[in-house]
C-alpha cells in the first residue's frame, strides 16, 4: 500500500511540472514574438491576431449581456424611484388642491355673509433686492425702488408668502428694509385663532420672539400669527407666521418668508388713517342746518326760573 501511494506521487509531480514549463515557454515564446521588429513576423503577428480574436466573440457575450442587464436594473431601480417621487407629490398636490378648494369656498362664504369691502388703495410695487447689510448686528436688505416710485417710509414688505420688514430709508432710486428678524424691529402682531395681542420682537434670530402676549395659557405652538394694525405701521391681516416654542422656553414665531431666497419684495403702499377729530359724532352726528326754534312758551318759563 505504501508503495503503491508513493507511485502515484512520482506520476503527479512530473506532470506539473511539464505543465508549468510548457506554459511559461509558451509565454516566452509569445512575449518574443511581440517583442520581434520585423515585416515577416509582423505579418504572422497580423494573421495570428485576426485568426485567434475573431473566435473569442463568443466568450465576450456573456460579459456583455451581463453588462446590459445590470444597467437595465439600475435605470429600472431609477425608474421605480423616480415613480414613487411623482406619486407622491401628486398625492400632496391633490391635498394642497382639495384645502385650497375648501379656503375658496370659505372665503366666499365669510366674504358674502360679512358683506366685507376689501381695501381698493392697497396696492404694491415690486423691487428687487439688491444686497443685505452683511452685518451680524444689522439685517435689512436693499431694493432697488425708491422716492421715484413712490416709495414711502414705513410702508411693508412681503414675499409674496408672508411679512418681510418695512421701509426705513428712502432715496431716489433705492430703499433699504429693516427685516423683522432685526433687533430694532417691533410689530404689533395678533394670535390666531385665540385673538391674543403680542409684540413681534427681533433680536438677529431666524425666530423673533413675542412679547408682552395678553394671556400666554391661550398661545399653542402652531397657531396663526398676522399683523394686528394697531398703531397704523401696518396693515391688519398680514401673515407673519406661525408660534413656535424655542430652545429657551419662550413663545417665538416661525417665519412665512423664505428669508434665505429674498429676490423680490412687495411693498404695500399704505395710506393714512383717518383721524377722528370729534369722537361725539360717531355716536350722534351733528345736523345738518340751522337749529330748530325753541317756542315761546318754553322760552317765558325759563326767564321766569332764572
Amino acid at each position: 500500500m505504501a508503495a503503491d501511494r508513493n507511485a502515484q506521487l512520482d506520476y503527479a509531480r512530473p506532470i506539473r511540472r511539464i505543465l508549468i514549463g510548457g506554459t511559461v515557454v509558451c509565454l516566452l515564446a509569445l512575449f518574443v514574438l511581440w517583442r520581434i521588429d520585423s515585416p515577416r513576423v509582423e505579418r504572422f503577428r497580423a494573421a495570428l491576431v485576426d485568426a485567434v480574436v475573431p473566435s473569442f466573440d463568443w466568450a465576450l457575450v456573456p460579459v456583455t449581456k451581463t453588462a446590459e442587464l445590470i444597467e437595465g436594473f439600475q435605470s429600472y431601480a431609477r425608474l421605480a424611484e423616480q415613480n414613487q417621487e411623482l406619486r407622491r407629490e401628486l398625492r400632496q398636490m391633490k391635498a394642497w388642491k382639495e384645502a385650497a378648494l375648501q379656503l375658496e369656498q370659505e372665503n366666499a362664504k365669510l366674504l358674502d355673509l360679512n358683506k366685507v369691502r376689501l381695501d381698493p388703495e392697497l396696492t404694491y410695487v415690486t423691487g428687487v433686492v439688491l444686497a443685505d447689510s452683511g452685518s451680524p448686528f444689522r439685517q435689512s436688505v436693499l431694493l432697488n425702488v425708491g422716492a421715484r416710485d413712490g416709495i414711502l417710509d414705513g410702508w411693508a414688505t412681503t414675499d409674496g408668502l408672508g411679512l418681510v420688514g418695512r421701509i426705513s430709508g428712502v432715496g431716489h432710486s433705492t430703499s433699504r428694509v429693516i427685516l423683522l428678524t432685526d433687533s430694532n424691529s417691533r410689530v404689533p402682531v395678533t394670535v390666531q385663532p385665540s385673538g391674543q395681542r403680542a409684540v413681534l420682537a427681533g433680536d438677529n434670530s431666524a425666530a423673533p420672539v413675542l412679547d408682552f402676549v395678553e394671556d400666554p395659557e391661550q398661545v399653542r405652538p402652531g397657531d396663526r400669527v398676522v399683523s394686528s394694525g394697531d398703531g397704523g405701521v401696518f396693515p391688519a391681516g398680514l401673515l407673519v407666521g406661525h408660534v413656535a416654542m424655542g430652545r429657551d422656553q419662550r413663545l417665538r414665531a416661525r417665519l412665512a418668508a423664505e428669508y434665505d431666497r429674498l429676490e423680490f419684495l412687495r411693498v404695500l403702499r399704505s395710506h393714512a388713517n383717518e383721524v377722528i377729530r370729534d369722537p361725539g359724532a360717531l355716536v350722534a352726528p351733528a345736523p345738518i342746518g340751522p337749529a330748530p326754534a325753541l317756542p315761546a312758551a318754553a322760552l317765558g318759563g325759563e326767564a321766569g326760573d332764572g
